[in-house]
């Protein structure tokens, strides 16, 4: 075998060594886990809050939830609350809400940095 064969070989196999010996770093987003109010909801009251739990920590300072009325105002914002117990929660609470459809928006971080957003709708219908 040629000495320049030889390298390669090593240098190959000095590579899946190193490969393997790194340890490994989960990468996920983080996905909402449930919510209250849940999505497509009709609720008889309003809401003290809304609330999302997601399935991993969420970095505080990047995360936010906001709530709009069917005009598109917003009527709430939150987020992750520094230093709360569970960095899993975010939320924002809400004033009391008069009839109509609502629509949640949230972004968040996951803590490996990948950020995830979404909406949905829950309505708000007093019993007459």
């Amino acid at each position: 075998m040629s000495r320049r064969l030889t390298a390669r070989i090593a240098c190959a196999l000095g590579l899946c060594v190193a490969a393997f010996a790194v340890p490994r770093v989960a990468w996920s987003h983080a996905f909402p886990d449930h919510q209250s109010p849940g999505a497509g909801v009709v609720l008889t009251s309003s809401p003290e809050a809304v609330k999302i739990w997601f399935d991993g920590d969420l970095e505080p300072i990047f995360s936010t939830i906001t709530v709009q009325d069917g005009g598109g105002h917003v009527v709430a914002k939150g987020a992750v609350a520094a230093g709360q117990s569970d960095p899993t929660l975010l939320q924002a609470p809400l004033p009391k809400l008069g009839p109509g459809s609502y629509q949640v928006r949230w972004s968040v971080v996951a803590r490996d940095g990948h950020r995830t957003e979404g909406r949905y709708t829950f309505i708000v219908q007093p019993t007459p």
